[in-house]
């Protein structure tokens, strides 16, 4: 990831001009040595450049030696943040962990934050300046830090995450729920009805393995009066019958003895023990399945890329019927005070949560991403971010040396 042209130029620019600078109050101070004995304000004038000299020259290494070594020379306690490029990683992460990512100051920023409310007046109007270059900026922030994370070890800790939330689940009871609900509510009925459609569907498509079966079971004497085409008719029409009178009749005993396995069902997965450990047992068993875990890689892959796709193009991402729906979401969320304060809850609980639960694994992260990079690439990030205002300390020591060295002059000449 690479600084902004605008940030290194304006950084460039300010050290030609502290440089510049320190040529100056050289000449400045060849030429007052030279008319030092002209007028005695030259002596003043001489005073101000030797020690503006003196105090750009220190500032000038201690700046440089935060990054490199002065003039390339390999002098002891210099080129400061290449050199320790791991501790202060680890500083970093520390600080980060100790002072921000802990419950309790995660839960006092954000009691008297109404999230619910602020993201509904984005959402019905994320087209305004302010927060526009907000979005924007935010967006550019968090796909940078997905390109700069490791997506091996950021997709692990995703991956591990979701396979153990699935892992925690309790499928039996959900579905259990799930089928008593849809029961009641005569939800189940489309899809007996279409059960029994696909069944007839079926049939039809294998009349003729099941002639062929018939006829290969049936008897010689069957197969010579020609009564077995005569049988595989019977049972075939019957079996048609059956299904279209189940289909017309709601109060079929057929249809009645499936409504009763399917309560029957989810009143096992409710409350029986064995049902639970067996619906358990398949859960466990698709997740240890490659197929599963290569289903959970292509999740993460797909919403990474969505992830990146939507931050680098905020705008397309919120585009159409999704900035419609989005829209009046964030209506819902500006006028509905028992909303908010449900969603406000959840969000401080849920963030709370990962804090607690995934903290350490959070600054890890930022440590090790940070120590991957080679130290030219930490310099020159580092550099680029506060290199303009260090040039600010290179030109203020070099003002403020030559003030002092007039003062002590002054001091020289009247005492």
């Amino acid at each position: 990831m690479e600084q902004p042209p605008a940030l290194v130029d304006r950084a460039r620019r300010m050290r030609i001009f502290a440089t510049s600078l320190l040529v100056v109050m050289a000449g400045v101070y060849f030429l007052a040595r030279h008319f030092l004995g002209a007028h005695p304000a030259w002596g003043y004038v001489l005073a101000f450049a030797e020690a503006g000299m003196v105090g750009g020259m220190a500032d000038w290494f201690a700046v440089t030696a935060l990054f490199r070594h002065p003039l390339g020379l390999p002098i002891p306690h210099t080129a400061i943040i290449p050199e320790n490029k791991d501790r202060i990683a680890d500083t970093m992460a520390t600080f980060l962990r100790e002072y921000f990512l802990t419950p309790q100051v995660v839960a006092r920023r954000l009691h008297n934050m109404n999230l619910a409310e602020a993201t509904g007046r984005f959402l019905v109007d994320p087209g305004r300046s302010g927060e526009n270059r907000l979005r924007t900026g935010a967006a550019s922030l968090i796909g940078d830090v997905l390109q700069s994370l490791d997506p091996e070890q950021l997709g692990g800790m995703v991956k591990r995450g979701l396979r153990t939330q699935l892992e925690r689940l309790e499928v039996a009871p959900l579905l259990g729920q799930l089928l008593t609900a849809a029961i009641a509510d005569k939800r189940h009925l489309p899809l007996i009805e279409g059960l029994i459609r696909w069944a007839g569907l079926t049939l039809e498509d294998n009349e003729d393995l099941l002639r062929e079966m018939i006829h290969t079971r049936a008897n010689a004497i069957l197969r010579w009066t020609g009564l077995d085409e005569r049988l595989a008719n019977a049972i075939l029409d019957g079996l048609y019958k059956l299904l279209a009178e189940t289909l017309v009749d709601p109060d079929h005993p057929l249809r009645r003895k499936v409504e009763e396995g399917l309560e029957t069902l989810a009143n096992d997965l409710l409350h029986s023990p064995d049902m639970q450990a067996r619906v358990e047992r398949m859960k466990l068993e698709i997740l240890a399945n490659p197929a599963m875990g290569r289903w959970i890689d292509g999740i993460w892959e797909r919403t990474r890329a969505a992830m990146l796709r939507a931050t680098r193009d905020p705008d397309t991402a919120l585009s159409g019927q999704l900035r419609q729906s989005l829209a009046e979401l964030g209506t819902a969320l500006q006028t509905d005070a028992r909303l908010q304060v449900h969603i406000n809850r959840f969000a401080r609980r849920t963030l709370v949560g990962i804090v607690t639960r995934y903290g350490d694994q959070i600054v890890r992260l930022v440590s090790e991403t940070v120590k991957r990079w080679d130290a030219q690439t930490v310099t020159d990030r580092i550099e680029g971010a506060v290199g303009r205002d260090l040039q600010f300390i290179r030109i203020n020591g070099t003002l403020v040396g030559g003030l002092v060295g007039v003062a002590i002059h002054a001091v020289d000449v009247l005492l």
